[in-house]
């Protein structure tokens, strides 16, 4: 396997079928999913002696930069379980904040492979726990300082599932007894999770974290901590590589009470980072940074003055197209400008279909709604 690391998985299984002594197609799986780890899991990636499950559990697994950021978050304590231990990336990071931690699972193949390389990178640090990790909860004496869970959101038929009480474990019917053996817990949600409704599900919840990476949401974090009911309840929209600011953090009080104030294109245009955006920000963040809106729906902000610390892809305006056809032509003859359309009269690929555009190069065409009238930007995108 370390000798053919770079290599083709499908050309592997081609040239060595049937001439070796080993598993040829479990040797090539890990190769496969090597490959496949090393930007998500270059720590993992690069011990030679862990071992990989399937594409779709790696595929399901967390960042370590995102696991890294879940236990950056936490306070330090004694103990901790995950319900959901699957790979056990988040289940390995979080432990780091834990004197000791318990690992449920109840797919026996992924149980025996988190075993495998936990005790590899940290002897005797866990517990494991083959099986329902509800039913192990209820029948146990113990108590936690963070249960931790990740609810599997596919249904019987591979189905993709985003609310929280369709998911395995149901977190929402066992919240009472989650509260009953824990100080804090945290839950890991889809991305495509709609949060005031897991809110509505749980009322408990005291802290919500949508996080994205390189401006992409990967995951949505719900947060209970026992003794901290009447705290006000936070949402932070957070991005892991942005160059600028990273975190917006707001009220639904505050965005309910807050008002957008409208206004034409000016020299700048701003598009908040897309966690704040799928936090529903969308009146707050304009008013927190004095800026104006250009339509209730296109979530598109604008300023004359040069933006700073702003959380966001700030834009400078370089013209208006006004003749499309003509413009485009003249402007990128070659066809390469990258194309965002936000509330826009045709999608992107419409958009670029239409006049023949491929994405590429450093300047961007942005098509929006500006009070009722569609329009199209030329612009650069700053920083």
């Amino acid at each position: 396997m370390q000798d053919h690391l770079a290599e083709d998985p499908a050309q592997l299984l081609f040239a060595h079928s049937g001439q070796t002594e080993y598993d040829l197609k479990a040797a090539v799986q890990q190769i496969q999913a090597r490959q496949k780890a090393k930007h998500k899991l270059p720590t993992w990636a690069a011990h030679p002696d862990l071992i990989f499950p399937s594409s779709l559990s790696l595929e399901q697994a967390s960042s370590e930069e995102t696991a890294r950021f879940k236990s950056g978050i936490l306070p330090k304590g004694k103990n901790m379980i995950d319900l959901t231990g699957g790979f056990g990336v988040d289940t390995f990071y979080l432990a780091n904040k834990f004197e000791n931690a318990i690992y449920c699972e109840r797919n026996q193949e992924l149980s025996a492979i988190a075993e495998h390389n936990f005790n590899l990178l940290k002897p005797c640090k866990f517990e494991f726990y083959q099986g329902d990790s509800i039913e192990y909860l209820s029948q146990s004496d113990s108590t936690f300082d963070l249960i931790f869970v990740d609810p599997a959101r596919r249904g019987n038929h591979n189905q993709k599932l985003f609310k929280l009480a369709d998911c395995e474990p149901d977190i929402v019917s066992h919240w009472e007894l989650l509260k009953s053996k824990v100080q804090s817990t945290l839950v890991k949600a889809s991305p495509m999770l709609d949060i005031k409704q897991a809110l509505n599900e749980i009322p408990d919840i005291q802290q919500v974290w949508v996080l994205s990476v390189k401006n992409e949401v990967k995951e949505i974090l719900l947060y209970w901590e026992k003794g901290k009911e009447n705290n006000e309840r936070f949402i932070h929209a957070v991005d892991l590589q942005s160059s600028g600011p990273k975190e917006f953090s707001f009220t639904y009080e505050e965005e309910e009470s807050s008002e957008s104030i409208f206004g034409e294109v000016s020299k700048y245009l701003i598009e908040p980072y897309s966690p704040i955006l799928k936090a529903g920000a969308f009146r707050s963040f304009g008013k927190r940074f004095g800026l104006k809106k250009l339509h209730p729906n296109s979530h598109l902000f604008t300023c004359t003055d040069s933006p700073k610390d702003i959380p966001s892809r700030i834009f400078e305006v370089i013209q208006e197209i006004n003749n499309p056809k003509k413009e485009l032509k003249q402007l990128f003859p070659t066809g390469k400008v990258n194309v965002i359309t936000r509330n826009y009269a045709l999608s992107v690929d419409v958009l670029k279909k239409k006049y023949r555009l491929k994405d590429g190069g450093d300047s961007f065409l942005i098509g929006t709604k500006v009070g009722e009238r569609y329009r199209l930007f030329y612009c650069n995108l700053l920083g």
